[in-house]
């Protein structure tokens, strides 16, 4: 055999050897990035969930707990703010809110003897709380979908492909300092 050809053949299994690792990594990208868009949807999709029991919950208590206004009234403008929330930070604060506010509702519950016994009630504080397991469930899965991803693209050699993909890094579901100090809430008596 000829050397240029051998040359030739040398260098074009090179670069395809390239080629198939630049589209190898390139579609790993694109799986990650869905996979975490596909997480953050099932997160919304609870999210809606307990958004929709909670009307249901203040409607249950509001005749028991008439002295813890304030929890019910923090519940209320926090669903709201999630359900209204354009950015994953401001659904993350707002979810945080609930979430504290349910722990305070279901705590203070138990000075509330009949409506311990009521089985609305306790249908919908085993709904919500399992929700509540769910999300955090979510939650984790897609933190760790996005710390892969952000890994990954600053990673060599996946930084390369990820530059012409114009990747950037992806933002983790969590409240900032700000909004963790919002969570305040206070029984009223």
């Amino acid at each position: 055999m000829d050397l240029g050809l051998i040359l030739a053949i040398v260098i074009g299994l090179i670069l395809l050897t390239i080629v198939v690792i630049l589209l190898l990594i390139y579609n790993g990208l694109v799986r990650l990035k869905n996979n975490i868009k596909k997480a953050w949807a099932n997160i919304d999709v609870l999210l809606k969930q307990r958004s929709d029991e909670l009307p249901n919950l203040i409607e249950c208590v509001k005749g028991y707990m008439e002295h813890e206004r304030s929890t019910l009234e923090a519940i209320t403008k926090a669903r709201t703010e999630v359900l209204q929330a354009s950015t994953l930070s401001k659904k993350a604060a707002s979810d945080s809110v609930i979430t504290e506010s349910l722990k305070t509702l279901f705590a203070v519950a138990e000075k509330y003897p009949n409506l311990k016994a009521n089985e609305n009630f306790l249908k919908l504080q085993t709904r919500i709380t399992s929700l509540e397991n769910e999300l955090a469930d979510r939650r984790e899965f897609y933190n760790d979908s996005v710390t892969i991803y952000n890994t990954r693209i600053h990673s060599i050699p996946d930084m390369i492909v990820a530059r012409m993909m114009k990747s950037t890094d992806e933002q983790l579901f969590s409240a900032s300092e700000e909004d963790k100090a919002l969570v305040q809430v206070s029984i009223g008596k």
